[in-house]
């Protein structure tokens, strides 16, 4: 079966784009240090890491970067899949 590279670096590129608005929202309200904390004491870890406050500059361009990102490898894995899909 074979894909279209652009909707599937779309696909990719916004959905990890959402998590990271997700993660700007959860910075922006507070609640993404606490959160930090709960999921690595799950894993038996302690935090070691400090939660900068919200930059809306920043939330913007890692929504971004990460969009761009996951768009580039979801483009780049679809075109070896429809690739190895020529082969067989």
């Amino acid at each position: 079966m074979k894909f279209k590279p652009v909707e599937v670096g779309v696909f990719t590129g916004l959905f990890f784009a959402v998590l990271h608005a997700i993660w700007s929202l959860a910075v922006f309200t507070g609640v993404a240090e606490g959160f930090l904390n709960f999921v690595l004491g799950l894993h038996f870890l302690t935090n070691p890491y400090v939660v900068e406050p919200f930059s809306l500059g920043n939330a913007l361009t890692l929504i971004i970067f990460v969009f761009v990102v996951w768009f580039v490898l979801g483009y780049v894995a679809t075109l070896a899949w429809n690739r190895m899909q020529k082969r067989t």
